[in-house]
Protein backbone atom coordinates (compact mmCIF):
# COMPACT_ATOMS: atom_id res chain seq x y z
CA UNK A 1 0.00 0.00 0.00
CA UNK A 2 1.10 3.43 -0.91
CA UNK A 3 1.97 5.90 1.59
CA UNK A 4 -0.50 8.59 1.45
CA UNK A 5 1.42 10.98 3.64
CA UNK A 6 5.19 11.01 2.82
CA UNK A 7 3.99 12.70 -0.99
CA UNK A 8 6.11 15.59 -2.60
CA UNK A 9 4.41 18.27 -0.52
CA UNK A 10 4.33 16.54 3.06
CA UNK A 11 4.32 19.64 5.75
CA UNK A 12 3.65 22.07 3.46
CA UNK A 13 0.24 24.02 3.93
CA UNK A 14 0.39 26.49 1.33
CA UNK A 15 1.51 27.87 -2.34
CA UNK A 16 4.26 29.39 -0.40
CA UNK A 17 5.60 27.03 1.41
CA UNK A 18 5.75 24.60 -1.73
CA UNK A 19 7.55 27.04 -3.55
CA UNK A 20 10.06 27.79 -1.02
CA UNK A 21 10.82 24.49 -0.64
CA UNK A 22 10.81 22.97 -4.13
CA UNK A 23 12.41 26.25 -5.67
CA UNK A 24 14.63 27.22 -2.90
CA UNK A 25 15.57 25.22 0.28
CA UNK A 26 15.61 21.47 -1.27
CA UNK A 27 18.19 22.16 -3.84
CA UNK A 28 20.70 22.93 -0.82
CA UNK A 29 23.79 20.82 0.01
CA UNK A 30 23.38 19.43 3.15
CA UNK A 31 26.71 20.49 6.13
CA UNK A 32 25.89 17.96 8.89
CA UNK A 33 27.92 19.65 11.83
CA UNK A 34 27.01 16.97 14.64
CA UNK A 35 26.72 13.65 14.37
CA UNK A 36 28.12 9.83 16.06
CA UNK A 37 28.60 9.16 12.76
CA UNK A 38 31.59 6.37 12.81
CA UNK A 39 34.50 7.95 10.52
CA UNK A 40 35.78 4.42 9.77
CA UNK A 41 32.53 3.34 8.40
CA UNK A 42 32.83 6.56 5.72
CA UNK A 43 36.32 5.88 5.26
CA UNK A 44 36.16 2.34 4.14
CA UNK A 45 32.79 2.78 2.54
CA UNK A 46 30.82 0.73 4.08
CA UNK A 47 28.64 -1.88 2.44
CA UNK A 48 25.37 -3.05 4.50
CA UNK A 49 24.22 -6.38 4.29
CA UNK A 50 20.75 -5.34 4.97
CA UNK A 51 18.33 -2.82 6.47
CA UNK A 52 18.26 -4.16 9.81
CA UNK A 53 22.08 -2.85 10.33
CA UNK A 54 22.13 0.28 8.65
CA UNK A 55 18.50 1.09 10.38
CA UNK A 56 18.55 -0.78 13.99
CA UNK A 57 21.98 -1.01 15.00
CA UNK A 58 22.40 1.86 17.69
CA UNK A 59 19.34 3.73 17.15
CA UNK A 60 17.51 4.39 20.48
CA UNK A 61 14.28 6.11 19.19
CA UNK A 62 13.70 2.66 17.34
CA UNK A 63 14.71 0.99 20.31
CA UNK A 64 12.77 3.02 23.45
CA UNK A 65 9.08 2.56 20.83
CA UNK A 66 10.24 -1.15 20.42
CA UNK A 67 10.31 -1.70 24.59
CA UNK A 68 6.78 0.37 24.16
CA UNK A 69 5.18 -1.50 22.12
CA UNK A 70 6.05 -4.85 24.54
CA UNK A 71 8.60 -6.18 21.86
CA UNK A 72 11.22 -8.45 23.79
CA UNK A 73 15.12 -7.31 24.64
CA UNK A 74 15.83 -10.38 22.10
CA UNK A 75 14.50 -8.52 19.03
CA UNK A 76 16.03 -5.05 20.13
CA UNK A 77 19.86 -5.50 21.24
CA UNK A 78 19.59 -9.65 21.58
CA UNK A 79 20.47 -12.43 19.84
CA UNK A 80 17.53 -12.45 16.98
CA UNK A 81 18.56 -12.64 13.76
CA UNK A 82 18.47 -9.30 11.80
CA UNK A 83 15.45 -10.63 10.30
CA UNK A 84 13.54 -11.41 13.18
CA UNK A 85 15.01 -8.02 14.77
CA UNK A 86 13.31 -6.14 11.18
CA UNK A 87 10.18 -7.63 11.45
CA UNK A 88 9.00 -6.44 14.93
CA UNK A 89 10.33 -2.89 14.04
CA UNK A 90 8.09 -3.44 10.95
CA UNK A 91 5.20 -4.67 13.60
CA UNK A 92 5.77 -1.60 15.59
CA UNK A 93 5.99 0.90 13.00
CA UNK A 94 2.09 1.53 12.80
CA UNK A 95 1.89 1.96 16.71
CA UNK A 96 4.31 5.07 16.15
CA UNK A 97 1.33 7.48 14.55
CA UNK A 98 2.22 10.68 15.92
CA UNK A 99 5.65 9.76 17.01
CA UNK A 100 8.02 11.34 14.85
CA UNK A 101 9.12 7.85 13.79
CA UNK A 102 6.51 7.52 11.95
CA UNK A 103 7.47 10.22 9.70
CA UNK A 104 11.31 9.61 9.96
CA UNK A 105 10.46 5.66 8.66
CA UNK A 106 8.81 6.38 5.61
CA UNK A 107 11.34 9.10 4.51
CA UNK A 108 14.29 6.81 4.90
CA UNK A 109 12.71 4.28 3.13
CA UNK A 110 11.58 6.98 0.21
CA UNK A 111 14.98 8.77 0.24
CA UNK A 112 17.26 6.71 -0.63
CA UNK A 113 15.61 3.49 -1.30
CA UNK A 114 12.48 4.62 -3.49
CA UNK A 115 10.05 2.73 -1.31
CA UNK A 116 6.77 4.62 -1.02
CA UNK A 117 5.09 1.73 0.44
CA UNK A 118 3.51 1.91 4.00
CA UNK A 119 5.59 -0.35 6.53
CA UNK A 120 4.08 -3.14 8.08
CA UNK A 121 4.12 -6.41 9.19
CA UNK A 122 2.82 -7.34 5.93
CA UNK A 123 4.60 -5.18 3.78
CA UNK A 124 7.67 -6.05 5.91
CA UNK A 125 9.43 -8.70 3.67
CA UNK A 126 8.64 -7.26 0.59
CA UNK A 127 10.22 -3.78 1.84
CA UNK A 128 13.25 -5.66 3.66
CA UNK A 129 14.55 -7.77 0.88
CA UNK A 130 14.14 -4.33 -1.82
CA UNK A 131 15.82 -2.15 0.37
CA UNK A 132 18.43 -4.76 1.47
CA UNK A 133 19.31 -6.07 -2.19
CA UNK A 134 20.21 -2.36 -2.98
CA UNK A 135 22.30 -2.32 0.40
CA UNK A 136 24.58 -5.65 0.28
CA UNK A 137 24.99 -4.95 -3.68
CA UNK A 138 26.87 -1.69 -3.09
CA UNK A 139 24.50 0.46 -4.89
CA UNK A 140 24.10 2.21 -1.59
CA UNK A 141 27.32 2.19 0.23
CA UNK A 142 27.98 4.58 2.70
CA UNK A 143 29.27 7.47 0.05
CA UNK A 144 26.77 6.75 -2.08
CA UNK A 145 23.77 7.08 -0.08
CA UNK A 146 25.68 10.23 1.35
CA UNK A 147 25.74 11.49 -2.24
CA UNK A 148 22.10 11.00 -2.74
CA UNK A 149 21.46 12.99 0.46
CA UNK A 150 23.74 15.71 -1.08
CA UNK A 151 25.69 16.10 1.78
CA UNK A 152 28.88 18.18 1.43
CA UNK A 153 30.45 18.30 4.79
CA UNK A 154 30.38 16.02 8.07
CA UNK A 155 31.50 16.92 11.34
CA UNK A 156 31.70 13.57 13.56
CA UNK A 157 32.08 13.84 17.28
CA UNK A 158 35.45 12.26 18.91
CA UNK A 159 36.90 11.90 22.14
CA UNK A 160 40.43 13.21 23.19
CA UNK A 161 42.28 9.78 22.85
CA UNK A 162 41.23 9.57 19.95
CA UNK A 163 43.46 8.75 17.02
CA UNK A 164 42.34 10.16 13.79
CA UNK A 165 43.42 8.25 11.52
CA UNK A 166 40.38 7.32 10.00
CA UNK A 167 39.67 11.45 9.03
CA UNK A 168 43.13 11.05 7.59
CA UNK A 169 42.27 8.04 5.64
CA UNK A 170 39.40 10.80 4.18
CA UNK A 171 41.52 13.40 3.50
CA UNK A 172 44.26 11.41 1.80
CA UNK A 173 41.07 9.48 0.41
CA UNK A 174 39.65 11.03 -3.18
CA UNK A 175 36.34 11.33 -1.51
CA UNK A 176 34.59 14.97 -2.47
CA UNK A 177 33.00 14.74 0.86
CA UNK A 178 34.70 16.97 3.70
CA UNK A 179 34.90 15.17 7.13
CA UNK A 180 36.00 16.65 10.17
CA UNK A 181 35.68 16.50 14.07
CA UNK A 182 34.59 17.74 17.25
CA UNK A 183 36.97 17.61 20.33
CA UNK A 184 34.32 16.23 22.79
CA UNK A 185 36.36 15.94 26.23
CA UNK A 186 32.73 14.07 28.46
CA UNK A 187 34.90 11.28 29.63
CA UNK A 188 37.82 13.40 30.59
CA UNK A 189 35.84 15.54 33.22
CA UNK A 190 33.49 12.93 34.46
CA UNK A 191 35.47 12.40 37.73
CA UNK A 192 32.14 10.79 39.59
CA UNK A 193 33.11 7.43 39.09
CA UNK A 194 37.15 7.15 40.29
CA UNK A 195 37.77 3.68 38.68
CA UNK A 196 36.60 4.70 35.33
CA UNK A 197 38.81 8.18 35.32
CA UNK A 198 41.55 6.64 36.56
CA UNK A 199 41.38 4.23 33.66
CA UNK A 200 40.32 6.92 31.34
CA UNK A 201 43.94 8.64 32.62
CA UNK A 202 45.78 5.60 32.25
CA UNK A 203 44.50 5.18 28.60
CA UNK A 204 45.35 9.32 27.99
CA UNK A 205 48.83 8.39 29.46
CA UNK A 206 49.39 5.55 26.77
CA UNK A 207 48.29 7.87 23.84
CA UNK A 208 49.96 10.80 24.38
CA UNK A 209 52.98 8.76 25.81
CA UNK A 210 53.34 10.93 29.23
CA UNK A 211 53.05 10.12 32.81
CA UNK A 212 49.49 12.00 35.05
CA UNK A 213 50.58 12.56 38.50
CA UNK A 214 49.00 16.28 38.90
CA UNK A 215 46.75 18.18 38.32
CA UNK A 216 49.09 20.58 36.07
CA UNK A 217 50.21 17.28 34.02
CA UNK A 218 46.43 16.59 33.29
CA UNK A 219 45.92 19.85 31.49
CA UNK A 220 48.96 19.75 30.05
CA UNK A 221 48.63 16.15 28.03
CA UNK A 222 44.33 17.48 27.82
CA UNK A 223 46.35 20.35 25.69
CA UNK A 224 48.45 18.46 23.96
CA UNK A 225 45.28 16.48 22.48
CA UNK A 226 43.21 19.63 22.17
CA UNK A 227 46.60 20.88 19.63
CA UNK A 228 46.76 17.11 17.89
CA UNK A 229 43.15 17.85 16.79
CA UNK A 230 43.57 21.07 15.83
CA UNK A 231 46.84 20.10 13.56
CA UNK A 232 43.79 17.42 12.00
CA UNK A 233 41.62 20.34 10.83
CA UNK A 234 39.22 20.24 14.16
CA UNK A 235 37.42 23.50 14.31
CA UNK A 236 34.85 22.66 16.81
CA UNK A 237 34.48 21.64 20.14
CA UNK A 238 31.36 19.47 21.88
CA UNK A 239 30.56 19.29 25.33
CA UNK A 240 27.60 17.27 26.86
CA UNK A 241 26.36 19.61 30.49
CA UNK A 242 24.97 17.02 32.78
CA UNK A 243 25.38 19.99 34.83
CA UNK A 244 24.75 23.68 35.58
CA UNK A 245 27.13 25.70 33.79
CA UNK A 246 30.35 26.57 36.05
CA UNK A 247 30.75 29.31 38.77
CA UNK A 248 33.28 28.87 40.93
CA UNK A 249 36.67 30.44 40.78
CA UNK A 250 38.46 27.42 42.64
CA UNK A 251 42.14 27.84 43.25
CA UNK A 252 44.82 26.16 41.84
CA UNK A 253 45.67 24.83 44.97
CA UNK A 254 42.37 23.24 45.68
CA UNK A 255 41.34 21.50 42.29
CA UNK A 256 45.09 20.04 42.89
CA UNK A 257 44.18 18.54 45.27
CA UNK A 258 40.94 17.06 44.46
CA UNK A 259 42.75 15.80 41.89
CA UNK A 260 45.10 14.15 44.04
CA UNK A 261 42.81 12.15 45.74
CA UNK A 262 40.90 10.82 42.76
CA UNK A 263 43.74 9.69 41.46
CA UNK A 264 44.17 7.58 44.60
CA UNK A 265 40.98 6.55 44.14
CA UNK A 266 38.59 8.28 46.28
CA UNK A 267 35.19 9.03 46.01
CA UNK A 268 34.50 12.65 45.02
CA UNK A 269 31.74 14.57 47.60
CA UNK A 270 29.09 16.32 45.03
CA UNK A 271 30.90 19.96 45.79
CA UNK A 272 34.64 18.24 44.66
CA UNK A 273 32.90 16.84 41.38
CA UNK A 274 31.52 20.61 40.47
CA UNK A 275 34.35 21.80 41.46
CA UNK A 276 36.62 19.72 39.08
CA UNK A 277 33.94 19.70 36.09
CA UNK A 278 33.80 23.14 36.24
CA UNK A 279 37.36 24.21 36.76
CA UNK A 280 38.18 22.14 33.20
CA UNK A 281 35.35 23.43 31.40
CA UNK A 282 36.89 26.51 32.12
CA UNK A 283 39.68 25.74 30.48
CA UNK A 284 38.38 24.11 27.90
CA UNK A 285 36.62 26.87 26.61
CA UNK A 286 40.00 29.16 27.10
CA UNK A 287 41.50 26.31 24.21
CA UNK A 288 38.49 26.72 22.25
CA UNK A 289 38.75 30.77 21.89
CA UNK A 290 42.69 30.54 21.69
CA UNK A 291 42.03 28.13 18.23
CA UNK A 292 39.29 30.33 16.91
CA UNK A 293 37.21 27.07 17.27
CA UNK A 294 33.57 27.20 17.25
CA UNK A 295 31.76 25.46 20.80
CA UNK A 296 28.90 23.61 21.79
CA UNK A 297 27.00 23.19 25.20
CA UNK A 298 24.52 20.55 24.89
CA UNK A 299 22.54 21.34 28.24
CA UNK A 300 19.85 19.30 30.06
CA UNK A 301 20.02 15.39 29.48
CA UNK A 302 19.72 13.31 32.24
CA UNK A 303 21.63 9.62 31.17
CA UNK A 304 21.41 6.14 32.52
CA UNK A 305 18.04 6.89 34.43
CA UNK A 306 17.65 2.96 34.71
CA UNK A 307 20.79 1.17 35.96
CA UNK A 308 19.93 -2.04 35.50
CA UNK A 309 18.87 -1.62 31.74
CA UNK A 310 22.28 0.22 31.63
CA UNK A 311 24.03 -2.85 33.29
CA UNK A 312 22.37 -5.42 31.31
CA UNK A 313 22.71 -3.63 27.58
CA UNK A 314 24.80 -1.09 28.36
CA UNK A 315 25.58 2.85 28.10
CA UNK A 316 23.49 4.95 25.33
CA UNK A 317 20.66 2.17 24.86
CA UNK A 318 17.83 4.13 25.25
CA UNK A 319 17.53 4.83 28.94
CA UNK A 320 18.10 8.68 29.30
CA UNK A 321 15.73 11.62 29.61
CA UNK A 322 15.11 14.92 30.05
CA UNK A 323 16.90 16.73 33.07
CA UNK A 324 15.33 19.41 35.25
CA UNK A 325 17.40 21.76 36.67
CA UNK A 326 17.71 25.64 36.43
CA UNK A 327 21.07 27.11 34.71
CA UNK A 328 20.37 30.43 34.24
CA UNK A 329 22.25 32.13 36.27
CA UNK A 330 25.28 29.93 36.33
CA UNK A 331 25.39 30.23 32.33
CA UNK A 332 24.96 34.00 32.71
CA UNK A 333 28.01 34.35 35.36
CA UNK A 334 29.92 31.44 33.23
CA UNK A 335 29.30 33.16 29.46
CA UNK A 336 30.39 36.66 31.08
CA UNK A 337 33.52 35.47 33.28
CA UNK A 338 34.64 34.57 29.23
CA UNK A 339 33.56 37.80 28.21
CA UNK A 340 35.19 39.90 30.95
CA UNK A 341 38.67 38.39 29.81
CA UNK A 342 38.03 38.52 26.19
CA UNK A 343 38.00 34.79 25.81
CA UNK A 344 33.84 33.55 24.48
CA UNK A 345 34.20 32.13 20.90
CA UNK A 346 31.20 31.47 18.73
CA UNK A 347 29.25 29.21 21.16
CA UNK A 348 26.19 27.22 20.04
CA UNK A 349 23.75 26.36 23.10
CA UNK A 350 21.24 23.32 23.05
CA UNK A 351 18.85 22.77 25.76
CA UNK A 352 16.92 19.82 26.08
CA UNK A 353 14.30 20.76 28.21
CA UNK A 354 11.82 22.90 26.50
CA UNK A 355 10.88 25.04 29.68
CA UNK A 356 14.57 26.89 29.00
CA UNK A 357 13.41 27.93 25.32
CA UNK A 358 13.00 31.80 25.76
CA UNK A 359 15.40 31.60 28.82
CA UNK A 360 18.86 29.96 26.29
CA UNK A 361 17.43 32.21 23.47
CA UNK A 362 17.92 35.44 25.28
CA UNK A 363 20.72 34.45 26.88
CA UNK A 364 22.44 34.35 23.42
CA UNK A 365 21.38 38.13 22.72
CA UNK A 366 23.35 39.02 25.60
CA UNK A 367 26.90 38.18 24.23
CA UNK A 368 26.35 38.82 20.46
CA UNK A 369 29.49 41.70 20.06
CA UNK A 370 28.69 42.79 16.37
CA UNK A 371 31.90 40.25 15.54
CA UNK A 372 30.04 37.89 13.14
CA UNK A 373 26.29 37.17 12.08
CA UNK A 374 24.73 34.94 14.80
CA UNK A 375 27.98 34.60 16.60
CA UNK A 376 25.96 33.53 19.13
CA UNK A 377 23.20 30.79 18.60
CA UNK A 378 20.55 29.16 19.75
CA UNK A 379 20.83 25.87 18.52
CA UNK A 380 18.37 23.49 16.36
CA UNK A 381 16.00 21.18 18.54
CA UNK A 382 18.11 18.41 20.08
CA UNK A 383 17.60 14.86 21.40
CA UNK A 384 13.81 14.29 22.33
CA UNK A 385 12.79 18.26 20.44
CA UNK A 386 14.13 17.49 17.36
CA UNK A 387 10.58 16.42 15.75
CA UNK A 388 7.81 18.78 14.32
CA UNK A 389 6.95 20.48 17.64
CA UNK A 390 10.08 20.76 19.07
CA UNK A 391 11.43 22.11 15.94
CA UNK A 392 8.36 24.60 15.33
CA UNK A 393 8.86 25.61 18.81
CA UNK A 394 12.78 26.51 18.30
CA UNK A 395 12.35 28.17 15.29
CA UNK A 396 9.20 30.35 17.05
CA UNK A 397 11.82 31.02 20.23
CA UNK A 398 14.26 31.85 17.89
CA UNK A 399 12.70 34.16 15.56
CA UNK A 400 11.26 36.14 18.90
CA UNK A 401 13.97 36.74 20.34
CA UNK A 402 16.64 36.61 17.95
CA UNK A 403 17.33 36.46 14.42
CA UNK A 404 15.95 33.31 12.71
CA UNK A 405 17.69 34.82 9.09
CA UNK A 406 20.86 34.16 11.04
CA UNK A 407 20.16 31.00 12.32
CA UNK A 408 22.58 28.01 11.12
CA UNK A 409 20.26 25.11 11.03
CA UNK A 410 19.32 21.62 10.66
CA UNK A 411 22.03 19.00 12.21
CA UNK A 412 21.82 14.94 12.61
CA UNK A 413 22.70 14.11 16.05
CA UNK A 414 22.39 10.96 14.91
CA UNK A 415 24.70 7.58 14.12
CA UNK A 416 23.15 6.40 11.56
CA UNK A 417 23.33 7.48 7.83
CA UNK A 418 19.73 7.03 6.87
CA UNK A 419 18.92 10.10 9.25
CA UNK A 420 20.24 12.73 6.55
CA UNK A 421 16.17 12.55 5.82
CA UNK A 422 15.98 14.65 9.20
CA UNK A 423 17.50 17.77 7.01
CA UNK A 424 14.68 17.34 4.50
CA UNK A 425 12.05 16.79 7.03
CA UNK A 426 13.52 20.50 9.32
CA UNK A 427 13.32 22.75 5.98
CA UNK A 428 9.81 21.57 5.16
CA UNK A 429 8.75 22.59 8.44
CA UNK A 430 10.78 25.83 8.30
CA UNK A 431 9.31 26.98 4.05
CA UNK A 432 5.58 25.34 5.73
CA UNK A 433 5.94 28.49 9.00
CA UNK A 434 7.47 31.15 6.75
CA UNK A 435 5.14 30.12 3.94
CA UNK A 436 1.62 30.70 6.30
CA UNK A 437 2.84 33.94 7.53
CA UNK A 438 2.87 35.16 4.41
CA UNK A 439 -0.11 33.42 3.84
CA UNK A 440 -1.53 35.18 6.99
CA UNK A 441 -0.42 38.60 5.73
CA UNK A 442 2.27 38.94 8.15
CA UNK A 443 5.48 38.73 6.32
CA UNK A 444 5.74 40.08 2.17
CA UNK A 445 5.32 37.54 -0.60
CA UNK A 446 9.09 38.73 -1.81
CA UNK A 447 10.30 35.44 -2.79
CA UNK A 448 13.30 36.80 -3.90
CA UNK A 449 14.51 37.73 -0.64
CA UNK A 450 12.40 34.72 1.54
CA UNK A 451 13.97 32.17 -0.78
CA UNK A 452 17.53 33.28 0.14
CA UNK A 453 16.24 33.38 3.50
CA UNK A 454 15.46 29.41 3.72
CA UNK A 455 18.38 28.59 1.35
CA UNK A 456 20.95 30.47 4.08
CA UNK A 457 19.13 28.93 7.25
CA UNK A 458 19.23 25.63 5.28
CA UNK A 459 23.32 25.83 4.57
CA UNK A 460 24.97 29.35 3.54
CA UNK A 461 24.82 30.48 7.25
CA UNK A 462 26.56 26.89 8.39
CA UNK A 463 29.32 27.56 5.75
CA UNK A 464 30.04 30.91 6.54
CA UNK A 465 29.68 30.43 10.47
CA UNK A 466 32.29 27.26 10.20
CA UNK A 467 35.70 26.75 9.39
CA UNK A 468 36.19 23.40 8.19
Amino acid sequence: MRNPIVDQNFLLHSNVAETLYHEYASKMPIIDYHCHIEAQEIAENRIFKNLTQIWLEGDHYKWRAMRANGISEDYITGKATDWEKFQKWAETVPYTMRNPLYHWTHLELKKPFGIEDILNKHSAKDIYNTASQKLSSGELSVENILKSFNVQKICTTNDPIDALKWHQHIVQSNMELQVSMAWRPDRAMDVRDPKEFNSYIERLEEISSNSISSYSDYLEVLKSRHNYFHERGCRLADHGLEFPFPVDTTTEQEISAIFSKIRLGKNLSEGDQQKMMSSLLYEFSIWNFEKGWVQQYHVGAFRDVNKKGVRIIGKACGFDSIADFNYATSMGIFLNRLEECNKLTKTIIYNLNPKDNEMVATMMGNFQDGSVPGKMQYGSGWWFLDQKDGIEKQINTLSNQGLLSRFIGMLTDSRSFLSYSRHDYFRRILCNIIGNDVENGELPNDMKFLGRMVQDISYNNANDYFDF
